[in-house]
């Protein structure tokens, strides 16, 4: 049984091998050639690097006789999911939602996107952790913004030439591969005297309970900027167990 898999995601990973380990063949496909990396091919397992609109979704769907599509990409690429399920919609196949379960976190501040997220900082004092990506810290490149910003990204080229190019100071920029637990969040927070850490609502998969965690034991304020889309989906497991009953049939 063949799985057209979307999305570089940890849980994306991990569902690419257990469904390998059960004799699927698993065509995954990531953003960007560092995501690939992460995602090495193996017997059973195609990899393909590149950001992919609707149309050419469809005929990559049409390509090969897959029987699952499987969205694993983050909850914040609210195009991506939009573009998948209206391709699997169109090429008639089955489109199953791997998401990540919100977090639980009440000792937060909360807001409805980045823009609103920079403008609140921008009235307050202290130095700022980013922990957004690189792909969206534009709104925080305002100045008497920019200075008081570490932003924390992938070690890639493209990530760390973002950062730059948006004028974040070159000593500012943590260029690192997670995850991330609560001790190396904590000392980071403590290195650079942040004062508040801005993160996504990325569920445990994304490291949101160290990040909050961290913030707690410093006195360091936690600003959480909501997902885009209002969405249901399945775990990991279940997917898992739903294509496997099939395949085994």
């Amino acid at each position: 049984m063949e799985i057209l898999l979307f999305g570089g995601t940890v849980e994306g990973r991990t569902l690419a091998r257990r469904l390998i380990e059960n004799d699927c063949a698993v065509t995954a496909c990531v953003a960007t050639e560092y995501g690939a990396e992460l995602v090495p091919e193996r017997p059973g397992l195609r990899v393909r690097a590149g950001r992919l609109d609707r149309g050419e979704m469809e005929a990559l769907m049409d390509s090969r006789p897959f029987r699952w599509v499987v969205d694993a990409t983050h909850p914040y690429a609210a195009q991506a999911t939009e573009n998948i399920r209206a391709a699997a919609r169109a090429a008639g196949l089955p489109y199953l939602r791997l998401l990540r379960r919100a977090g639980r976190e009440e000792d937060c501040e909360r807001v409805r996107d980045l823009e609103q997220a920079a403008r609140r900082l921008a009235d307050r004092s202290g130095n700022i952790l980013l922990t957004t990506g690189s792909k969206e810290l534009a709104p925080f490149a305002a100045p008497g913004l920019v200075e008081r910003c570490y932003p924390r990204v992938l070690p890639s080229v493209e990530a760390v030439g973002k950062c730059r190019e948006l004028g974040f100071p070159p000593g500012h920029i943590i260029a690192m591969q997670g995850p991330f637990s609560r001790a190396l969040n904590e000392a980071l927070i403590d290195q650079f005297a942040i004062r508040t850490l801005v993160t996504k609502d990325s569920g445990d998969a994304g490291g949101f309970q160290a990040k909050a965690a961290a913030a707690r034991a410093t006195g360091c304020a936690l600003l959480v900027v909501e997902r885009p889309l209002e969405e249901t989906g399945l775990t990991m497991e279940e997917i898992e167990q739903i294509v496997l009953k099939e395949a085994r049939g």
